[in-house]
């Protein structure tokens, strides 16, 4: 192998061929390491994170800067993402200091063609940009401010996201995109006083920040000079601005979507990424880098034209595109750039000439043709492979993605005679394991991520992908499943909620009263007839929310009986259902099934065949199955995840372990596509293994079909997959012991009631992204068990989702956009009469474009050809109706269009939205609107949710929208959801739920009678949280809701302490908030309903006159008889001295431990 120092002194371009991927990125570590800055260009994103998880293993401590290029297509009305955007800035800050100061440890840039083809602000900005704080330094916050704002971090109430900030008081919030977590700005007046780290889930600080660096996260600078230069640039250019929206935003400052592509209008000049550099640094292209550089070039140009053509239209698109060398380099620019650097190029095979060096690297072995046959022949395959390997001399390596793939690796290479596999942490302990001069060296492991093994001379790599076939996900940073059920219930004015006590009013906003001469925060409630309440927020918890469908909800009368009847009955109603329940699930509970436990080694063997990297979600999901199945007792379990997250791997895993232990499997899907899908996963998976799986739906022959019914009777075939003629009377099942329902949602009831009669006695297991709101809500209940996975997986961005009213040309855009990028498109209608209409608006408006149409009513066979074409890649667009809404899998298909989105419904649309983005580029879905037409209120409500639900793993947020837009229903069958209108969906549930537990209890003292009143206490203390402390008014009200269900010590304590990390210190008036719900949970105990301290003394109420220990009570009466009193009217009269406020509430907690105590003792 040639010289290293050779390599990297030669001034003169080499490429360096036999550097197969994996060998190249040990190749640039051991150059990088002896530069001070040195560059590696990779040809795309996928490949960029391929070698900086390569050189994790290879150079665990060189430092790697990355800079990726935007995401977004050239010419795009949409920005980049700001995560993108704000590494991409940190990066040219340190380069905007390296140019000048070489860095003191050895720095990689990593980057890609793209990136460096485009041109970014000039170096003079970005070193002005960056600003250092420690504590102890006077900065006025008001600069901080307009530092943020400038440059381009977003304002906001509580900052979650990378680039946001947040200013409260002497706090400022902001979470800076070069850091992993968030940060906490507190100041003193001017001074800094410390900087902490907080968590973005629960806005708990963590730990103190000696001092941090912040850098722009916009590459549009937006300061008085910027704008004026770009209003001057814009006319130069374009000409006048007409009615140019964009024009008009950024002239008034605003920043809007897609303004990067204007980028040039802001400044002088660009500069190119190589004028950051120092010259002559050494620069490796990837292989295949140039080819990435000419293909980007060319569409760009494209781009640019087309944008061009549709400008002059008439009534074309506003859009104004710059011509591509005001924002890219071109060919000339790009080499000129190279020879100004130190080039290296990688090759991977080898190459004759003068400028070449073989490196002497190989691609590995690939094991397919092993992989076919079955897995004992693999495994020893691999082994004898590795050895013979071993005695040449040569160091082998078993490279996997993560650790536990390496450690299931290890086991399964042991069966097969490879034992003792250590594992080396990085490349210098793996070269550095074994004896000194012997020819034979020990074979390893090594969590390296590779896609293909090499060998050189003396090295062998073998990935894990070569033995086990594609490894589609890149392994990922552990995530968190997000806190799930988040406020979707803030209360905002004009709702209408149910006051347990008084029925259904509206919501009309917070008030401060003056109660007994101090302030006091109330809730202001609407009631028939003009009536008002107003509700103390330490009472908030006697609120809950009605529900969605509140148009056609009546206003209560104060103080008449009909709620009260109504809210009985319903309580009777819900009994008698939740009765029901409990009895199914007493009678699955009772019966006694065989337990089936996975077969030892075989499933491992099975497991190590998924491509992907396990989420935590999926593995909860997959360990409570397996629990379930071994349990002996039916399971029913509903997995809830979102589309592509992965519940197919926990279905497949639940169906091996039963049809290895000899019982048939059933998977029942909604449409012959889904079927035909689901059963190509499962030959798949289940090849080599000792499992027949068959398909029975309206696709397969007749035939086919007799002899899939024959061979289930017999007991032959131990997987079956169809339609619900799975569930029709002519299919008999020899031994069937699991029931595998996917996409839960589309089955009717009347499918549901045939499930249920193989329910108590077979496992069964529904799979769903969006449950209906009954099945949502048994869970919820507690009658079905629920795991949820949450997480997505690896590398999937969320659908960006734009609702829009119909327009031919951001339509247009929309659909060139993504066939340029090599993609296809889904355009949906609401009806079979729509599809004409569509067609034609294709044929004449985007005639580049092949479209197919697809629709329920076609025959069988043409539909699944269509499907089949589409899936080829055969068209671009495929017209049709609602039928994609169910699973099926195009994983280049990343743009929705959605015709008359305002007719579908909320998990409909979601489903299909679901249809996109499962790949790993962004995908867009677009909702369009009629034109000239107002949407009914809760068409337009789906819509925004659905615009908002826009992070990953929403499905089940939705389903919870949706149980409070359409109700539960009944859990038990055909009735519906009257009595959900009669008293709200959160009053409801909490009922349900209720009765379930009574009876689970069998009790009789019913819970709902228990949490149907709250102490009220007036002690003429100011109780509220003041506005100049919290001013936004929905982080106050979920504030007031959280503190009012704090009735115990330590959840106070911790809110208290939650309250003075996020806002600072608590003003007085909270303080005796947190004083005032304590003493309720008091009151609670000690059954007393209300409770009034003033100056002169206190009167307790007891709720319908009765305490638990009278005689207690009596005797402590009796123990202090000058201030302790009895009255005749059974209330009870403390006497006292209390002038203040304060020390009327410690009073207050005084008398009412006493008698907490009392009941207590009783």
């Amino acid at each position: 192998m040639a010289d290293l120092s050779q390599i990297s002194r030669s001034e003169a371009p080499l490429v360096l061929s036999g550097a197969p991927e994996g060998f190249d990125s040990l190749i640039t570590a051991d150059l990088a390491r002896g530069e001070g800055l040195s560059v590696f260009v990779a040809r795309d994103f996928a490949r960029m994170n391929a070698v900086i998880e390569a050189l994790k293993f290879f150079a665990p401590s060189l430092e790697i800067l990355s800079f990726p290029a935007w995401d977004c297509l050239p010419y795009d009305r949409m920005s980049p993402t700001p995560g993108i955007i704000a590494q991409r800035m940190y990066a040219l800050s340190r380069l905007a200091e390296y140019k000048f100061t070489p860095p003191a440890a050895p720095v990689l840039l990593l980057t890609t063609a793209a990136a460096m083809m485009q041109k970014v602000p000039p170096l003079s900005v970005i070193r002005e940009g960056r600003l250092s704080l420690r504590p102890g330094q006077t900065i006025d916050i008001r600069d901080l401010e307009a530092y943020f704002l400038k440059h381009g971090y977003n304002r906001v109430s509580t900052v979650s996201e990378k680039g946001e900030f947040a200013v409260r008081g002497g706090l400022l919030d902001v979470f800076s995109p070069s850091h992993e977590e968030p940060v906490r700005l507190d100041f003193f007046g001017d001074t800094l006083e410390s900087i902490r780290s907080f968590d973005t889930e629960t806005q708990r600080s963590l730990k103190q920040i000696t001092g941090l660096d912040f850098t722009a996260v916009s590459e549009v600078r937006m300061d008085e000079a910027s704008i004026s230069r770009f209003r001057q640039h814009y006319l130069e250019t374009f000409g006048a601005a007409g009615d140019d929206p964009l024009y008009a935003a950024l002239s008034s400052g605003i920043r809007r979507q897609g303004i990067e592509h204007l980028l040039p209008l802001f400044y002088d000049g660009l500069d190119s990424v190589f004028e950051y550099l120092p010259p002559k640094t050494l620069l490796m292209l990837d292989a295949l880098a140039e080819n990435a550089f000419a293909e980007r070039a060319a569409s760009v140009q494209d781009a640019y034209e087309l944008r061009a053509e549709a400008s002059k239209e008439k009534g074309g698109s506003a859009y104004r595109a710059l011509p591509p060398a005001r924002l890219y380099l071109d060919d000339v620019h790009w080499k000129a750039a190279l020879t100004g650097q130190r080039v290296r190029r990688f090759e991977p095979f080898q190459r004759e000439g003068a400028d070449a060096l073989d490196l002497g690297g190989r691609p590995g072995r690939n094991f397919g043709q092993e992989r076919l046959l079955d897995s004992t022949n693999l495994f020893t395959a691999v082994t004898d492979h590795a050895k013979t390997l071993a005695k040449q001399g040569k160091r082998v390596l078993f490279a996997s993605w993560t650790d536990g793939s390496s450690d299931r690796l290890g086991v399964m290479l042991a069966d097969h005679g490879l034992t003792t596999l250590r594992l080396a942490t990085d490349w210098a302990d793996a070269q550095s394991f074994g004896v000194a001069g012997t020819k034979v060296k020990p074979i390893q492991r090594a969590v390296l991520p590779l896609d293909h093994g090499f060998e050189t001379e003396s090295l062998a790599v073998i990935s894990e992908t070569d033995i086990l076939g594609d490894r589609l996900a890149r392994p990922r940073k552990r995530r968190r499943a997000q806190n799930f059920l988040a406020e979707a219930s803030a209360l905002s004015p004009g709702d209408l909620v149910v006051h347990i006590e008084h029925g259904i009013g509206r919501y009309d906003g917070l008030k401060t009263l003056d109660v007994a001469g101090a302030p006091h925060d109330c809730l202001d409630l609407q009631y028939a007839n003009d009536a008002k309440l107003y509700l103390p927020v330490e009472n908030i918890d006697l609120l809950t929310r009605y529900g969605a469908d509140s148009d056609s909800a009546q206003l209560d009368r104060l103080g008449s009986a009909s709620w009260q009847a109504r809210k009985a009955r319903a309580k009777e109603r819900l009994r008698e259902m939740a009765d029901g329940l409990i009895q199914l699930a007493a009678a699955r509970a009772m019966k006694q099934g065989q337990t089936i436990d996975p077969p030892a080694g075989l499933y491992d063997e099975f497991c190590a065949q998924f491509p992907y990297e396990e989420t935590d979600d999926q593995l909860n999901a997959i360990a409570d199955v397996l629990e379930d199945l071994g349990k002996g007792q039916p399971m029913d379990r509903l997995i809830c995840g979102d589309v592509g997250f992965g519940k197919t791997e926990v279905a497949l895993r639940a169906a091996f372990v039963v049809a290895m232990s000899g019982q048939q499997v059933a998977i029942v899907c909604p449409t012959t596509l889904l079927a035909r899908q689901h059963f190509k996963t499962f030959t798949q998976r289940f090849q080599g293994w000792p499992i027949r799986v068959r398909q029975l739906s309206r696709l397969v022959s007749r035939k086919d079909a007799d002899e899939t019914r024959e061979g289930l009777k017999k007991g032959e075939i131990e997987v079956v997959i169809g339609t619900h003629a799975l569930l029709s009377d002519q299919v008999k099942f020899s031994d069937l012991g699991l029931v595998i329902v996917d996409e839960e949602q589309h089955f009717g009831v009347k499918h549901k009631e045939k499930l249920k009669t193989f329910r108590a006695d077979v496992h069964m297991l529904a799979l769903s992204a969006t449950p209906i709101p009954r099945t949502l809500q048994m869970a919820l209940s507690g009658i079905r068990d629920m795991s949820i996975i949450a997480t997505p997986p690896v590398d999937r961005i969320a659908v960006r989702t734009y609702v829009l009213p119909y327009d031919p040309v951001a339509l247009r855009e929309a659909l060139l956009r993504e066939k340029y990028r090599g993609g296809q498109v889904y355009y949906v209608v609401p009806r079979v009469s729509d599809l004409p209409d569509v067609a034609d608006f294709l044929r004449t408006q985007v005639p580049e474009v092949k479209f197919v149409i697809g629709h329920g009513q076609l025959a069988p066979t043409a539909l699944e050809d269509v499907m089949t074409a589409f899936y080829e890649g055969q068209y671009d667009v495929l017209l049709s109706t609602t039928i994609v809404e169910s699973g099926l899998d195009v994983p280049t298909a990343n743009t929705l269009i959605v015709h008359r989105a305002d007719m579908f419904g909320l998990a409909q649309l979601y489903q299909i939205r679901g249809r996109v983005g499962r790949s790993k580029t962004r995908a867009y879905a677009y909702l369009t609107t009629p034109q000239h037409k107002t949407l009914s209120v809760a068409s337009e409500k789906r819509l925004k949710v659905l615009q908002s639900l826009d992070n990953l793993g929403a499905g089940f947020q939705l389903a919870s929208h949706d149980l409070d837009i359409r109700g539960g229903g009944n859990l038990l069958g055909h009735e519906q959801s009257g009595h959900i209108r009669e008293i709200g969906v959160e009053l409801y549930q909490q009922m349900l739920e209720d009765a379930v537990a009574e009876l689970r209890e069998r009790s009789a003292d019913s819970l709902t009678d228990a949490r149907s009143w709250s102490p009220q206490i007036n002690a003429g203390a100011a109780v509220m949280i003041p506005e100049s402390y919290i001013p936004d008014l929905n982080i106050r009200l979920s504030l007031y809701r959280r503190v009012s269900e704090a009735e115990k010590l330590a959840d106070r304590e911790a809110l208290a302490s939650e309250l003075i990390d996020r806002f600072g210190p608590i003003p007085e008036e909270a303080e005796q908030l947190l004083k005032v719900v304590g003493i309720k949970g008091l009151c609670r105990e000690s059954n007393v309903a209300k409770l009034d301290v003033g100056p002169k003394g206190a009167v307790v109420t007891f709720r319908n006159d009765s305490f638990n220990n009278p005689m207690g009570l009596i005797r402590h009466i009796q123990s202090r008889p000058n201030d302790w009193k009895l009255r005749p009217d059974q209330k009870l009269l403390v006497k006292g001295e209390w002038p203040d406020a304060a020390g009327r509430l410690v009073a207050a907690e005084r008398i009412m431990k006493d008698l907490a105590r009392l009941a207590a003792e009783g």
